[in-house]
């Protein structure tokens, strides 16, 4: 499984409940259609949390990078309905940042082979 992990902001005066709503409609619709295994969204709790990241975490799962090769290409079109909800979202944010993360060890690794 990779995971495409965001983490962001709101930008002043946009209400939680609207983000996750605009979020839902978004990443549920590429779920729906198979562009993604699942999602969650995570929200920093009592303030704690890692300098420089966002109040929010997306992690947007996917079986390996082809799905979300593909995911990318259906939202890369910018055509509608992907465009309105995903413009729908990005509007909502600031202080957007992504980074890609694999499950670990790897299913496929072979041991006692390795030279470093």
């Amino acid at each position: 499984m990779d995971i495409y992990q965001i983490t962001c902001d709101l930008k002043a005066g946009v209400r939680d409940h609207t983000f996750v709503e605009a979020l839902n409609g978004y990443l549920g619709a590429l779920k729906a259609s198979g562009k993604i295994e699942g999602w969650r969204l995570l929200r920093r709790k009592l303030g704690l949390g890692m300098p420089g990241l966002g109040e929010f975490q997306i992690l947007i799962e996917t079986r390996d990078l082809a799905q979300l090769d593909a995911a990318f290409a259906a939202v890369s079109t910018r055509n509608e309905p992907v465009e309105g909800a995903h413009h729908g979202v990005n509007a909502l944010v600031v202080n957007f940042q992504a980074a890609l993360y694999r499950d670990y060890p790897d299913a496929h690794r072979v041991r006692g082979e390795e030279r470093f």
